[in-house]
């Protein structure tokens, strides 16, 4: 009052060190008005205190009167005890409407009337001015700046993380979706469900609980699921309720494991003591606990030591995918069991003298052989050196498979852990190797020969390609005991971009093995499919079906080299071209007078069997680019692939036909009405329901090979298992299984046969280049 009540004018803008983005969305501003005494005397006279974002988060604009609290410093505290805005009185309640209203009007809220807005605005002017005057309180006008663009005002809006994201609201129907904040969040209803379900409590009652007949074949149904089905909340607590009723199936365990909350140590005790007294499950089975969604140590070892049942050669045909598997490990393990001191060089092996020194395969003795005893046995890593150690064979591949990830460059770019992890396995194995007896050492020798071989075979094929020379390798020597070297003279290349060798490689005993080596291509696809279509013929004649199928070895030596066993044969395209037909050809070389088409029996049956076997094999792997020069034929009636550069449903031609089915191939069975075609109809659908029973074996591999650098997996790897998985129809029972192949074939065939007018059908065209 007095001397106060008069008006001081400042009309100076403060520029605050500070930028916009960096002010949190409780940043105030603390004022205070000081009276000075002269020098360094002040009193201040009173402060106020104001936020800078209103409680929507947008920046304060235009003028504001602030009330100053007498006799103190602004206070900048939360909550400050200098508020400038309150509403304490009617007098400011009043203000504090009167202030809304302008900014409501200055916003655009309301319609503009000229004449009428000067006068309303001197009125409010004059009562706020009223208000102040009888209020106990002196009132600071602040006035924050406008952001104005091209004569447009715009607000500074407080940004918060994710705020821009669009919410799914829909103005245009009846239900309006918002957005749930929960959405989610952990259900503490349900975690509490789960957590009294699955508690010590329950567990003597659980012991003797037997299902009715109901929930047995629910039960039953939840078991026969393939790996790739995430199992609901219901499933996953009624197999907990039925554990121990289900411990004596084997194919439940990997269901029951998947149920199991492991970051709950009472639960995953409870787990791990059951796992131990489980029916044991099968070797196939335990691929699946050997993946990425299974972390657990014990139950990863506990898949180690189902692998121990398998021989050597069942063993062989899953190495290709426990070698991937090693990226699921604990690579702090791996590491741990190497000898200290050993090499960190990313090479390969080239000849005894360099493995003790400068190569990883470099040496001292050490424990990396030795099992690890104990209740949880040995781990993945440790289980394939033991193995291959006293196996040759299991030795070679797994020094090839492991090498190959060792000199992957997108590996080592792209993920430089994983690239080490593989590095300690080789050193590991090197290790291991040099700590066996005679036979083990020579073993080594040998890799190391043969790491040397395939560097000199490099640098000649460079040199050729460079050259282009139709013969040499005459300077090339041993390969390994069973092969001495190589016949010079027969070694040739063929007239493609890469020019591939072909190489005939002279055996101990006398006999000879021919082979291709390629340059500058990846074959790891190529080695993937044909171990799959290997494994597929091995359990096909489990089933007593032999489809003659041709499952020549592809080993990839490094990401842009490797070999391919030739088998001699002739393309379809050079048999119609040479011959006219595939029964001609047939003629000339197993004729038969008491044969079919006066063609041997034994070849035309052949025949049939290898299109029907490749047929259904092509249609589940999704291979694509079929055209006539990469089916091949022998002299001996069998039909096989090559080059599977498109996999899994991919295929550069529009369209493809379901199953890679060529009419010339239909016309050697003898047509479509034939006693053979009827035969090769039979043959598909036997070989399909017998594939379908090992589904679960093969959807495992594939599922292993998701984070392989596999060209058509690496597209879509989420997708790579379900893809395979749909093309089994596991929805479908035997019968309908029968009747969908028979579909699949009269689909694809009918349009190779079909009236003059109809040849422009998407079908007819896939098999022309």
């Amino acid at each position: 009052k007095g001397e106060l009540n008069k008006s001081l004018h400042w009309n100076e803008w403060l520029r605050l060190p500070v930028k916009y983005p960096d002010l949190p969305q409780s940043a105030q501003v603390a004022l205070t008005v000081w009276d000075i005494y002269g020098p360094g005397r002040a009193v201040p006279v009173g402060g106020t205190t104001v936020t800078l974002f209103g409680k929507y988060g947008m920046f304060r604009q235009g003028m504001h009167d602030l009330k100053v609290w007498p006799g103190v410093e602004g206070d900048g505290g939360e909550p400050t005890t200098t508020p400038g805005r309150t509403s304490s009185s009617l007098a400011e309640d009043q203000m504090g409407r009167l202030a809304k209203l302008t900014k409501a009007h200055r916003q655009g809220h309301m319609v503009k009337v000229d004449w009428l807005d000067r006068l309303t605005f001197r009125e409010i002017e004059m009562i706020n001015e009223s208000e102040k005057r009888s209020s106990n309180f002196m009132y600071l006008m602040v006035e924050f700046p406008r952001v104005k663009s091209n004569d447009k005002e715009y607000s500074i809006v407080y940004y918060e993380k994710d705020g821009d994201d669009a919410s799914p609201v829909l103005t245009s129907c009846d239900i309006v979706k918002v957005p749930d904040p929960q959405m989610g969040m952990e259900n503490l209803v349900e975690s509490k469900h789960h957590k009294l379900a699955r508690s010590l409590r329950s567990g003597p009652s659980d012991h003797d609980l037997k299902p009715n007949a109901a929930t047995r074949d629910q039960l039953n149904i939840i078991v026969s699921y393939p790996p790739t089905k995430q199992l609901s909340s219901e499933e996953q607590d009624l197999v907990w309720k039925f554990r121990y009723y289900l411990t004596t199936q084997e194919k439940a365990l990997t269901k029951f494991l998947k149920c199991v909350n492991w970051d709950l140590p009472q639960e995953a005790k409870q787990a791990l003591e059951l796992l131990g007294k489980w029916k044991p499950m099968d070797v196939e089975d335990s691929l699946e606990l050997l993946s990425s969604h299974f972390t657990n140590p014990t139950v990863r070892r506990y898949a180690v030591a189902r692998l121990q049942q398998a021989d050597d050669e069942d063993l062989l045909m899953y190495l290709l995918q426990l070698v991937q598997a090693l990226k699921y490990e604990n690579f702090s393990d791996i590491q741990g069991g190497l000898d200290p001191g050993s090499k960190r060089d990313s090479q390969g092996l080239s000849d005894d003298a360099a493995l003790d020194s400068s190569q990883i395969l470099s040496g001292t003795s050490g424990s990396s052989t030795t099992p690890q005893k104990g209740k949880e046995g040995q781990d993945l890593c440790t289980f394939l050196i033991s193995r291959a150690c006293k196996n040759s064979t299991l030795a070679n591949y797994l020094y090839w498979y492991v090498i190959v990830e060792c000199e992957d460059q997108d590996t080592q770019q792209r993920d430089p852990k994983t690239h080490e992890m593989y590095l300690n396995v080789m050193r590991r194995f090197s290790q291991a190797l040099l700590k066996g007896d005679k036979t083990v050492r020579v073993m080594r020798s040998l890799l190391a020969a043969q790491q040397t071989f395939v560097d000199r075979l490099v640098q000649l094929m460079k040199a050729v390609q460079r050259e282009k020379r139709g013969l040499f390798m005459r300077n090339v020597s041993c390969f390994n005991t069973r092969i001495k070297g190589i016949i010079p003279e027969t070694a040739t290349l063929f007239k493609s971009a890469l020019m591939p060798a072909k190489l005939i490689f002279k055996a101990e005993d006398g006999a000879t093995y021919p082979v291709i080596f390629k340059h500058g291509d990846d074959l790891r696809q190529d080695q993937l499919i044909l171990q799959i279509i290997s494994l597929m013929d091995k359990l096909l004649r489990k089933e007593n079906l032999d489809l003659k199928l041709t499952p020549y070895k592809v080993l990839a030596t490094s990401t842009k080299h490797g070999f391919m066993q030739f088998v001699q044969s002739v393309p379809v395209a050079e048999v119609l071209a040479t011959e006219g037909n595939i029964q001609s050809f047939f003629r000339k070389h197993a004729p038969s007078e008491k044969g079919p088409y006066g063609i041997s029996s034994e070849v035309m049956d052949t025949y049939v069997k290898s299109c029907a076997g490749y047929c259904v094999i092509t249609y589940i792997l999704g291979v694509g680019d079929r055209h006539l020069d990469n089916l091949l034929l022998t002299k001996t009636g069998k039909l096989f692939h090559i080059d599977f550069g498109y996999i899994l449903g991919r295929d550069p031609k529009p369209l493809p036909p379901p199953m890679k089915l060529s009419k010339e191939m239909v016309e050697g069975m003898g047509g479509m009405q034939s006693e053979q075609y009827q035969e090769f109809r039979k043959q598909c659908y036997t070989a399909f329901l017998h594939l379908r029973r090992y589904s679960n074996l093969i959807l495992n591999l594939f599922s292993l090979m998701v984070d392989a650098n596999i060209p058509d997996i690496a597209l879509e790897p989420d997708k790579t298992v379900k893809k395979v998985q749909d093309k089994f129809r596991l929805d479908l029972s035997d019968e309908e299984a029968v009747h969908y192949m028979q579909s699949l074939i009269d689909e694809s065939v009918g349009a190779l046969f079909a009236a003059v007018v109809e040849q422009i059908h998407k079908f007819a065209q896939y098999w022309r280049r």
